[in-house]
């Protein structure tokens, strides 16, 4: 890489001849951040952050290794280089244009639950990323959390080769593990950033700490589970004592429900009396969709599926509903799904799977009357594609006492790179 001047030009002050200082975004003691452009790519937004420092080899060297990685969650590097500026030596690194950060977020309203949720969960994938490579965020902090048009990233540029000391410009803050400092930098440092980032999102600011008297951060107990319990075990002073990013995606993961047939210890006349209750709600529910189908058949659609109701739970076979449909709650069913239209260059970036929840509300027709997001997941392409699907579907209604009333539906989308599935569920009536 050739070392260049940096140029004046009618336009202004030009990097390496190629990257125009367009407007000045900030600055610290050791760095300064311009809007800038790449010079194919002019239409697209991107920064420039001029580093001054006295060990510029080693700088670009570790600018350059990490230039290489590639990740949907992590902000990309496009160019590193070196420069003069008043005849001093800078170097440059040519970075994607973020639209804001959660810093900035945090002074008007604490992230809910389901965006700390998803904020964590693309930080766990992007950070164990990183931890897999051999390196170490060692910045983690809200300010470094940011949106690149729909989707959450965190930042590249100070991102470092595990078990290498931490050659930071700035002072130790409150993100900074209690080792910082003394010890090499290593992942259970990112563990303690992520637990101090998770209480300012969900608190609007970090908890006080004492790094010289060792007094452990002051942790709400308000902060609901599961981050409660993530936090406090990120949060330990001893490294070795903290959990592991496979720990908190663990404890993200809702527990499984209950089988009531394994290993049931009710004995043979329970297990009678529930086979009695399934056959009688075969016998109803293969009569109801008999009569009804003959009543509603209509062509399916090219690209639909139809999801036919669920049977009847041993509440409703309780009651005389197999002998009289108009009496007690029929649910309703799902009569044409519309998948989401997703491109083939949005899946390509999916890592996973994207969760994304929507709420509908279903009127006395079987038509959707509203639609909301309930979770919208790290993207807002893929929330926006679960929404304009979820407005296109067709149920059959729930009935009270034979007529059909409104009722909601959870539609919950689950994005992957081969395929969207959607398992959707009645809430009410």
């Amino acid at each position: 890489m050739n070392t260049a001047a940096v140029l004046e030009t009618q336009s202004g002050i030009m990097v390496d001849g190629k990257f125009p200082l367009l407007q000045k975004l900030g600055s610290s003691a050791h760095s300064e951040i311009y809007l800038t452009e790449l010079p194919d790519q002019r239409s697209q937004k991107t920064v420039i952050k001029l580093f001054a420092t006295d060990n510029t080899e080693r700088l670009i060297s570790r600018l350059e290794a990490v230039a290489q990685l590639s990740h949907p969650h992590l902000l990309r590097i496009f160019h590193v280089g070196r420069c003069e500026v008043n005849s001093k030596p800078r170097v440059y690194v040519v970075m994607e244009y973020a639209d804001e950060d959660l810093s900035q977020i945090l002074p008007s309203r604490p992230l809910t639950p389901a965006e700390t949720e998803e904020m964590l969960r693309a930080a766990v994938d992007v950070l164990a990323f990183l931890h897999e490579k051999g390196f170490v965020h060692r910045h983690l902090k809200p300010s470094n959390i940011l949106a690149v048009s729909d989707r959450l990233k965190i930042s590249s540029d100070g991102i470092q080769p595990a078990g290498e000391p931490d050659d930071r410009f700035e002072e130790l803050g409150v993100y900074d593990a209690p080792e910082t400092g003394s010890e090499p930098i290593s992942v259970a440092a990112d563990v303690w950033s992520l637990g101090i980032t998770l209480v300012a999102a969900l608190n609007q600011q970090p908890p006080v700490w004492d790094r010289v008297a060792k007094t452990p951060p002051a942790i709400s107990d308000s902060i609901p589970e599961p981050f409660q319990q993530i936090i406090q075990e990120c949060l330990r002073f001893d490294p070795g004592e903290r959990c592991t990013l496979a720990q908190i995606k663990a404890r993200l993961e809702p527990a499984p429900t209950p089988n009531p047939f394994k290993k049931s210890r009710t004995g043979p006349l329970v297990l009678a009396q529930v086979a009695l209750i399934a056959i009688v709600a075969l016998m109803w529910f293969v009569g109801h969709r008999g009569s009804s189908a003959k009543k509603s058949q209509t062509p399916a659609k090219q690209g639909t599926t139809a999801v036919v109701a669920r049977p009847a739970s041993e509440a409703d076979t309780q009651q005389p509903v197999a002998n009289n449909p108009r009496g007690g709650v029929v649910q309703g069913a799902v009569v044409d799904r519309i998948m989401p239209n997703v491109s083939r260059n949005a899946r390509n970036t999916i890592e996973g799977k994207i969760h994304v929840n929507v709420g509908v509300e279903v009127d006395a027709a079987g038509a959707v009357s509203a639609a909301t997001l309930e979770r919208s997941g790290p993207s807002k392409y893929f929330a926006r594609m679960a929404l304009e699907s979820a407005r296109q579907w067709k149920f059959q209604p729930a009935q009270v006492n034979g007529k059909p009333v409104p009722s909601k539906w959870i539609l919950r989308y689950r994005f992957g790179r081969s395929e969207t599935e959607v398992s959707p569920s009645e809430t009410a009536p």
